[in-house]
């Protein structure tokens, strides 16, 4: 039968049997009945007229095989489980155009049409002949008797769903998973490589056959460390020297070596079958060659090659699966790798931490156990390393308890920002009375490989007898004390005294740098522990630094003054800056009246504007270009320098904490939180005032009122 467009339909009644249906209905009205055998639809009966109707207008898969011959007919959700019988399955014979699979369904819908049975299945295997090749397919479906008035079976009703991508993804995930908890148990790279070969072995019908290689520590020849599946012997390379003349063999894996991509190599000769007796299997006629990365790298540690099962297509769903395997066997042979140096690397740098001139320990899970604790920590609790370790903090140091170090853990943890202390009264139980100690220290997140926060690593110096002779100058010293004074002269001393020891540690890091081996640079614990001690270093460097500065301040008030001209300051301060002002691409106006002249300390002026401007890039919005307008403008007693720019901006309400020693409000760029601090200082030490206008998400604008 086909169809004609001589036959267009013009009978109404045509029209109403096939109502709707998008294109199967379209199909259906143009198609000749009258030369097929089922004859003209005006003489079909009520029942196939009804459930035609039904069917067409349903958005669900469905189809309808009628009379003893089973003609076929099905609506538009039902053409993809069609393939390459679309269009000529209407009105075929079922027996005719399914005739791969009704050994298996035929059978069925013939028991339908003699017993009136209904049949149902859930994601049943069906091997379909829809795309040129026998494919592997899944299908959840019932089969329901249609009945004629007379109580006659006339033929069979299917509503049906293809389920393959479903099957297939959890077959695939089993596998994945099965690799993964395997991979735990392992300890050699011949065991992780062959286990892990067996384990898809019992997949085979997505892997048939699989060889697994590696590099040599030369990276120069892989060799073969796990195979299986249905290969002849001699279709087995077991070594692969890419350096010398590639033969026809080895020339697919040239090509993934030197493009990095997963190579297909199609057409298979059956001589990789030789010998082997699969009755009834289709034999693979392609495999695709997937490179091995290094994890976190571009570097290729081997070739992973999987059999493409003939039932299926290798589509993206496929491909992805086999990167995921290479990825999972990446990670579990670089895991076994690492293992044993990842062990020695530990125990290095405990014997390091044991030996650091600062007080070092890492504290883990939701108690906060002790993991390390080196003696500088051991002197500073005042416990015996067997008093503190593997013991939570609070049960190890009952006595902090009630001193917020919980808290402060707790927002480390749940935030991820490290929590920086200066001068920090702590009480410890030491010698058997409570002695008050303080501290400058920094507790660290410590991350897991997937960036989960695990514990916290602290970094700790006891500064108890800085602070201790700082008190006592203050006692004697009231005078001092109403004027800062004293703050300056701790500072002034107590910087000389912190540098020493900050120098000693960061030549002690230096020194074991150079001693590690390049492998053991490379890993990731130790980058991430020799990151945190530096990190460490430079906030204690910066600390000193600034509050050295500060210290200056008071001390050289009234020094260096001379007449200033602020159009030069800005100029000469912009150019400290070209640099990042290229790389953001800022736009930096300014705007200096005639005039603008003060009698100010050079240095202290130029110290105002460098963080002014400094700040306005640092605290730049990343989704705008920087626009800062630098502007002065002359009133009756003050010379106004403004700084205005489109960046973050400030909540006011959080105005006072903005010029507050050691407080930020941004913590996503590195600073001590001191800048504005100093600046206000100086000019107020000077007789003039600082003013500030912000929006959020908007910028800010500063002023500097230098008296005139």
């Amino acid at each position: 039968m086909t169809l004609s467009n001589s036959a267009a339909v013009t009978n109404s009644s045509y029209a109403n049997i096939f109502r709707g249906g998008g294109e199967m209905g379209e199909l259906m009205r143009s198609y000749d009945w009258h030369n097929h055998p089922l004859g003209s639809p005006d003489n079909w009966p009520n029942t196939l007229q009804t459930n035609l109707r039904l069917m067409l207008n349903s958005g669900f898969p469905m189809f309808i095989w009628w009379s003893e011959n089973l003609y076929m007919f099905h609506n538009d959700a039902y053409i993809p489980a069609l393939g390459k019988k679309h269009p000529k399955a209407l009105g075929a014979s079922a027996r005719e155009m399914w005739a791969e699979i009704w050994e298996q369904l035929g059978v069925v819908a013939e028991g339908i049409l003699k017993e009136g049975n209904q049949f149902y299945a859930d994601s049943l295997l069906i091997l379909l002949d829809r795309k040129g090749f026998i494919e592997e397919t899944y299908w959840t479906f019932s089969y329901s008797p249609i009945f004629n008035e007379a109580g006659k079976v006339e033929g069979v009703f299917c509503a049906c769903n293809e389920v393959t991508n479903t099957v297939l993804s959890q077959r695939r995930l089993k596998t994945l998973k099965d690799v993964s908890e395997e991979m735990a148990l392992i300890q050699t790279l011949e065991q992780a490589c062959q286990a892990t070969s067996t384990i898809l072995d019992e997949n085979s019908d997505d892997i048939p056959f699989n060889l697994i290689y590696l590099f040599d520590k030369e990276g120069k020849k892989a060799h073969l460390l796990g195979y299986s599946g249905n290969l002849a012997e001699d279709a087995v390379i077991h070594e692969i020297d890419l350096n010398q003349q590639v033969t026809d063999r080895l020339y697919h894996f040239k090509q993934v070596q030197q493009s990095k991509e997963v190579v297909v190599v199609d057409n298979l000769s059956e001589d990789y079958f030789k010998g082997i007796n699969t009755p009834g299997a289709a034999l693979p006629k392609q495999a695709a060659i997937h490179p091995i990365f290094r994890p976190g790298r571009n570097s290729i540690i081997g070739f992973f090659v999987a059999g493409i099962s003939p039932r299926l297509e290798y589509n993206a769903d496929y491909k992805s699966f086999h990167q995921l395997l290479s990825g999972q066997f990446a990670t579990s042979i670089t895991s076994v790798q690492a293992r044993e140096e990842l062990n020695r690397q530990e125990q290095f740098l405990r014997d390091v931490f044991q030996q650091a001139p600062v007080g070092i320990t890492i504290v883990s899970g939701p108690n906060y156990v002790v993991d390390i604790a080196n003696p500088g920590v051991c002197e500073i609790w005042g416990r015996k390393p067997e008093e503190v370790l593997g013991k939570p903090v609070l049960e190890a140091l009952p006595e902090v308890n009630s001193q917020g170090i919980k808290e402060l853990l707790d927002g480390v943890v749940s935030t991820g920002v490290p929590f920086v202390a200066n001068e920090l009264p702590i009480t410890f139980e030491r010698n058997g009375q409570m002695e008050q100690l303080y501290l400058n220290f920094v507790y660290h997140p410590v991350r897991n490989s997937l960036g989960m926060i695990i514990g916290v690593i602290a970094i700790a110096i006891d500064i108890s007898e800085q602070v201790k002779a700082r008190q006592e100058i203050e006692a004697m010293n009231k005078e001092l004390l109403a004027t800062n004074a004293d703050l300056d002269n701790f500072v002034y001393s107590a910087s000389h005294d912190l540098k020493a020891p900050i120098s000693n540690i960061e030549g002690l890091m230096h020194e074991l740098v150079a001693q590690l081996s390049a492998d053991t640079l490379e890993s990731e614990i130790v980058q991430q522990l020799i990151n945190y001690i530096q990190s460490s270093i430079d906030r204690f460097k910066k600390a000193v630094s600034d509050l050295t500065q500060v210290a200056k301040i008071q001390r050289e008030a009234g020094e260096d003054v001379t007449q200033i001209d602020l159009a030069n300051v800005v100029e000469e301060v912009k150019l400290d800056f070209n640099s990042i002002i290229a790389e953001t691409d800022a736009i930096v106006e300014h705007e200096v009246m005639a005039g603008s002249t003060i009698q100010f300390s050079a240095k202290n002026v130029r110290s105002i504007v460098y963080n002014l401007l400094s700040n306005a890039l640092k605290y730049r919005a990343p989704d705008k270009k920087p626009h800062i307008k630098i502007a002065t403008e002359l009133t009756a007693n003050y010379v106004v320098l403004s700084v205005a720019d489109n960046g973050l901006g400030i909540d006011l309400s959080e105005e006072r904490k903005m010029f507050s020693m050691f407080k930020r409000l941004h913590d996503h760029v590195e600073g001590t939180g001191i800048g504005l601090y100093i600046v206000k200082k100086i000019v107020e030490n000077a007789g003039g005032k600082i003013e500030v206008e912000s929006q959020v998400g908007v910028g800010s604008t500063f002023k500097i009122h230098f008296k005139r």
